[in-house]
């Protein structure tokens, strides 16, 4: 049987006295998109954290392909790549120049590096645009730009840390919509972190709700089409969920 690409077994992390993750016990197989919900506090960021490889378990085991993501940081370079909430380019680039980044940090040849830069940014609506500056650029057309250069380095392994949040509901949609397609079609393992349950619904395969300290409260895969009843009725689940867990930090 062939191990998952992300796995959490019993995995804890304790800032000192504090507990941000509880013995969590997870795993995301290749090709799945998990949409991570809960509350500002829960713990997402941190679970995000001991993922990529930034913090590592105080008890219990992360895996990521099979490999220690925080003792060997090095192996995972071009395995793993981030979408923030916030574009993250590089101002004095040019937005092929930001594309290319990832490709420079995997010392690919320079053709193959604008070659595959400017295939993504054509495939993300950015055709004319590649010698545009940041600064030239709308708030939607930069994270392309930065969804771009997650997908050129080809990482078998997305983390999404809300990158549409700080954008207007009509661009977030239509980027939403056309993250999740490119996931499915290069077959991604991604993890997107929200604090929504509409985008949660609308982008995820799968919804993992937490609750504070990191602990699953519902974890459910939903069907390739969703009806608006299934998905009223999922929506009022979370909603409780997250309404239960605020009257125990409240208590």
């Amino acid at each position: 049987m062939r191990a998952a690409e992300i796995h959490f077994s019993k995995a804890s992390k304790f800032f000192g006295d504090f507990c941000a993750v509880e013995e969590l016990t997870l795993d995301i197989e290749k090709g799945e998109m998990a949409a991570v919900l809960g509350k500002t506090g829960c713990g997402k960021s941190t679970m995000f954290n001991m993922i990529a490889g930034l913090q590592d378990p105080t008890s219990g085991v992360v895996r990521v392909q099979g490999h220690d993501p925080f003792r060997e940081f090095d192996w995972f370079r071009g395995k793993i790549a981030i979408v923030f909430q916030n574009d993250r380019l590089l101002p004095w680039r040019t937005a092929i120049q930001n594309v290319e980044l990832g490709l420079e940090m995997l010392d690919r040849p320079a053709a193959e590096r604008r070659e595959k830069a400017m295939s993504w940014l054509s495939r993300l609506g950015l055709a004319g645009h590649e010698n545009d500056y940041p600064h030239a650029l709308s708030g939607g057309m930069r994270q392309r730009v930065s969804i771009a250069r997650a997908f050129a380095t080809d990482a078998s392994i997305l983390l999404c840390d809300e990158p549409f949040s700080a954008l207007d509901e009509i661009t977030a949609n239509r980027l939403r919509e056309e993250f999740a397609t490119l996931v499915r079609q290069n077959k991604k393992a991604a993890v997107f972190i929200t604090h929504s349950i509409n985008e949660a619904l609308s982008i995820g395969r799968r919804v993992i709700v937490l609750r504070r300290p990191a602990r699953i409260a519902l974890d459910e895969r939903l069907p390739n089409v969703l009806t608006r009843d299934d998905a009223d009725a999922l929506r009022l689940r979370i909603q409780a969920i997250l309404s239960e867990s605020d009257r125990t930090i409240i208590s």
